[in-house]
């Protein structure tokens, strides 16, 4: 975790209170927070738990080298992890159920080549608003389909990043954690994947999450999702050509691992909806054929909705803010492949705390009493003044929420929306509809109207 005050409790309380006998249990809360009143508050959150018998432990860096890759290398160097035989790992918003290690654990026995049991997310906020829906949409279809088609015909898959169980065996045997890019859970799955490890993937054992909420939130987290596979791409292809896999892994690895999902189409949606379709429009001798420009993407999204039946009356806001939110993964594609200054950039997704919002008031009495008793107990003069820093961030008021612009999308906005009365003009209705739709979609991602607002 890094600086996640809104999540921090009930992911920590969640995890203690994992069904496993407390003497073959180990808890490390590792967070890289630089705000001093955020680490005051999850180290009393971790001292509660400690005086509950529970074995945790709070690791805090002073410097985020190597963002996540880096925190988990550290923590897995501690010479007490030899004691143990798995790691499972938990990014801050997640909430496993208690017998989330009794449904994993199993997998391994028996298995000897086994090195990864990967959970499916579930999301406590998908309904919140738009933005939020048409995540879960894709994230069904990443879930349903190809997490769960790969593990079982290739016992292969990139590993989320969180709500998975890995042998250690496996992560010392394929290098440990690296901190060469910013999606150090895709590099530890092809290496392992090229050593000969296998993975399952259990959709029916899910943990709660929460998806960002606004479009800042999003995009950031996008760029970060497409530029560092691509960056990755280059660093592993020799590896992968060089490896003893099979001729199929390895097509698969590069083909559809690699370069369909954060390639291919983003820069087929990019270059072919937002820039040759509205150019064509002032070129009256070129013309594309109806099946481009309107079969192929609905069939596309048709396929990619059917895992997420309920969302079915969003398939046409989804075709829009896909080819919208090409844009965003294009540049990262680009960025990544050709190692620009912001394929290496980590900013931690804001979350809301929408999972403790229920138990927002019961947290606040619990923090008061801890703050009291310790006060009762008496602290040194330091550590009176760190709980008073902490009551004075509590009681901060939140920032007003405002609208960010976003030059890139207005900039399309206007193009497709030019285009729209060109097309207009010619008499071309098709191409009208999917212009003007387009763009006002555009315009609307442009002047931040989807998601929440940031602070």
């Amino acid at each position: 975790m890094c600086n996640e005050k809104e999540v921090y409790e009930q992911s920590i309380s969640a995890v203690c209170q994992l069904d496993w006998p407390k003497d073959r249990l180990l808890v490390q809360v590792l967070d890289d927070s630089d705000d001093e009143s955020i680490q005051w508050l999850i180290k009393a959150e971790v001292a509660k738990w400690s005086q509950k018998g529970v074995n945790i432990i709070y690791r805090h860096r002073k410097f985020r080298t190597g963002y996540k890759a880096g925190n988990l290398k550290s923590a897995m160097n501690c010479d007490y992890v030899k004691e143990y035989e798995f790691v499972a790992i938990f990014d801050a918003d997640f909430q496993p159920c208690p017998d989330f290690l009794k449904q994993t654990i199993p997998h391994f026995k028996g298995n000897p080549e086994l090195a990864l049991v990967q959970a499916r997310w579930t999301f406590v906020n998908t309904d919140e608003n738009l933005l939020t829906r048409l995540q879960n949409i894709n994230l069904c279809f990443h879930f349903e389909v190809e997490q769960q088609v790969n593990g079982i015909f290739l016992n292969f898959f990139g590993f989320n990043g969180t709500a998975g169980v890995w042998r250690i065996k496996a992560l010392e045997e394929s290098g440990g954690w690296l901190e060469r890019t910013t999606v150090e859970d895709m590099d530890i799955a092809v290496r392992a994947h090229l050593n000969g490890w296998k993975f399952i993937y259990l959709n029916d054992v899910k943990v709660l999450c929460e998806l960002p909420e606004s479009y800042e939130a999003y995009k950031k987290q996008q760029h970060r999702w497409h530029s560092g596979p691509m960056q990755l791409f280059r660093l592993c292809l020799p590896a992968i050509i060089t490896s003893k896999i099979a001729f199929w892994k390895k097509t698969n690895l590069i083909f559809l691992f690699f370069l369909l999902r954060k390639l291919i189409l983003p820069f087929y949606s990019f270059t072919l909806f937002c820039i040759i379709l509205p150019l064509t429009m002032f070129v009256p001798e070129a013309e594309l054929p109806i099946w481009v420009i309107c079969y192929i993407p609905v069939f596309m999204s048709f396929l990619n909705i059917l895992p997420a039946p309920k969302s079915f009356p969003f398939i046409v806001p989804y075709l829009l803010f896909e080819n919208t939110m090409s844009v965003t993964k294009f540049n990262a594609m680009v960025s990544g492949l050709f190692q620009l200054g912001s394929s290496y950039e980590w900013i931690v997704t804001k979350k809301s705390g929408r999972a403790s919002e229920p138990d927002l008031l019961a947290a606040e009495e619990r923090e008061s009493k801890a703050m009291s008793l310790q006060l009762h107990r008496g602290t040194s003069d330091s550590g009176l003044s760190e709980l008073n820093k902490i009551k004075e961030f509590r009681e901060t008021i939140p920032p007003k929420k405002t609208n960010k612009i976003y030059k890139k999308e207005l900039a399309l906005a206007f193009l497709l929306l030019t285009a729209a009365i060109r097309s207009l003009l010619s008499a071309q209705g098709m191409h009208f509809y999917y212009l003007l739709f387009q763009g006002v979609a555009f315009l609307l991602v442009g002047l931040d109207l989807i998601g929440e607002q940031m602070s």
